[in-house]
């Protein structure tokens, strides 16, 4: 029964050796010169504005959530090309009813100014 398993253990143990070996071999010969400006929090490469308890506007949160929903309309989209052919008219249709009530959406969006950054 252990034979079964014995790759995928070995697999495992090289796999650890080999990342717990590269953070002690880096850890070993690595420079360690600390200074102010490798210590603060890089951000994009901007200098730090404000604390980090600021409040995020609205505006963020309305892009959030729409970049999330028409990312989840491309993971519908792979399915239904990978079909296509099987499907015919049918899915064509199907998807067009999809596809113009996320552009219903989208164009809501726009109209409202949930996409424009002040």
């Amino acid at each position: 029964m252990l034979d079964i398993y014995l790759p995928i253990l070995v697999l495992i143990a090289v796999a650890l050796a080999f990342a717990l070996g590269s953070v002690l071999f880096s850890w070993l010969i690595g420079q360690k010169k600390p200074s102010a400006i490798k210590l603060a929090p890089y951000e994009c490469g901007m200098p730090l504005i404000g604390t980090a308890h600021e409040r995020f506007s609205i505006k963020f949160y309305l892009v959030a959530v729409a970049f999330i929903v028409f990312d989840i309309e491309v993971v519908f989209m792979y399915p239904w090309a990978v079909v296509f052919k099987q499907l015919g008219w049918y899915g064509a249709a199907v998807m067009g009813v999809f596809l113009f009530v996320l552009v219903i959406g989208f164009v809501y969006d726009w109209k409202k100014g949930a996409l424009e950054w002040e």
